[in-house]
């Protein structure tokens, strides 16, 4: 069966971080770029975004597409990886596209941004919650479809001061853009709240052996963790903190909410605590969309499927509205607001979401989550 659009194979020019998908459709077709870790530690953070643009784009195009053209979507690969950034943004304004959905990291999309917005392209990113990528930038290519870290770090502070109320908490962070601005942000949020942060410390993303910060944390008596950063380390955290008798609860960001955990962490996952945008595939608004997900076996209920789709819903609602112009369409992102699977979606002069809902979630060693109540 003939697809309603064209995803072309993996061309490797720049190796595997650098890897794009060609397009080879005619120039009436509407692109849109995907700017994804294709390949990586977190590449399924990367195959949630792909869902929710692939879905969005095949919606649009049984529809008729945009104006009676067909969106073609590109995937370049950034591999997460900050370096990387610059580099495939480059291979989109190179090939001549003038919408990204994506990036999905923050310290890749801080990394790139400042070209694609020197270059007129439009930028919506569905997963990049650092402030840095927007604070005091003045871009006006730029937008998100998912919340800060400082609307997300207060979500969590609050749960733990209020329904945790531990007596000594440790903070732990990745060290990079992510993982430190969320930190950061629980961090002091917690100490607004008078819970005592006795330790604040990096961890180096891909190691394989934590036991010298958990026997700190052991030491200081700790009752409490909180990691800002990914998956792998969150896992390996969970696993060798249970190996070696620490008993606390570790609580994480979105970062953190992918199947891929469990792998790592095994029956000691059950319990993890995390902040993820609100299930917005429970409301029942969105029943439509959620079931073109579930007939192609997609997940909408992931982190990012769904502020995926609306990034790539709003774009394609605005070219309709003003044409097949990325100025235009820049323009028209900051004055409108749009009715998306999350909601009401405007924006700031910053290309930041006016408001965005994060919940607090358990994890169970099935790969499910249910809301957290203590």
């Amino acid at each position: 069966m003939r697809t309603p659009f064209r995803l072309q194979t993996v061309v490797a020019a720049l190796g595997m971080a650098g890897a794009v998908l060609v397009s080879t459709a005619h120039a009436q077709n509407i692109k849109i770029a995907m700017v994804i870790p294709a390949t990586g530690a977190v590449s399924q953070y990367g195959d949630m975004v792909k869902e929710g643009v692939t879905t969005a784009v095949e919606v649009a195009n049984a529809a008729g597409g945009i104006n009676g053209k067909k969106i073609e979507l590109v995937a370049v690969d950034d591999a997460c990886e900050p370096k990387q950034g610059p580099v495939a943004a480059n291979r989109v304004i190179n090939a001549k596209i003038g919408y990204v959905v994506g990036p999905v990291c923050s310290g890749a999309a801080i990394a790139g941004v400042p070209i694609y917005n020197s270059e007129g392209v439009v930028v919506v990113t569905p997963s990049a919650t650092s402030p840095a990528l927007t604070e005091g930038k003045n871009y006006q290519f730029i937008f998100r479809t998912i919340g800060r870290d400082d609307q997300q770090g207060p979500a969590a502070a609050k749960f733990i001061a209020e329904k945790v109320k531990p007596k000594k908490v440790a903070v732990l962070h990745d060290k990079q853009s992510y993982g430190q601005g969320i930190a950061a942000s629980v961090r002091d949020d917690l100490k607004k709240a008078g819970i005592n942060v006795a330790l604040f410390e990096g961890i180096n993303a891909g190691d394989s052996d934590y036991s010298a910060v958990i026997t700190k944390l052991k030491s200081a008596g700790i009752d409490f963790v909180y990691y800002g950063g990914y998956h792998p380390e969150m896992g390996l955290l969970l696993r060798q903190s249970a190996e070696q008798g620490l008993k606390t609860r570790i609580m994480g960001p979105e970062g953190v909410g992918n199947p891929e955990v469990n792998a790592i962490a095994g029956p000691a996952v059950e319990g993890m605590l995390l902040t993820l945008p609100a299930d917005f595939s429970a409301n029942p608004k969105n029943a439509a969309i959620v079931k073109a997900f579930k007939d192609k076996k997609r997940d909408a209920s992931g982190a990012f499927q769904l502020s995926a789709y609306s990034a790539t819903q709003v774009l394609i609602d605005s070219i309709k509205a003003v044409g097949d112009n990325p100025t235009k369409v820049a323009e028209y992102l900051h004055k409108t607001s749009f009715e998306t699977p999350i909601g009401t979606t405007a924006w700031d002069k910053k290309g930041d979401l006016k408001s965005f809902e994060f919940q607090v979630f358990q994890w169970h060693k099935d790969g499910s989550k249910t809301i957290a109540n203590q």
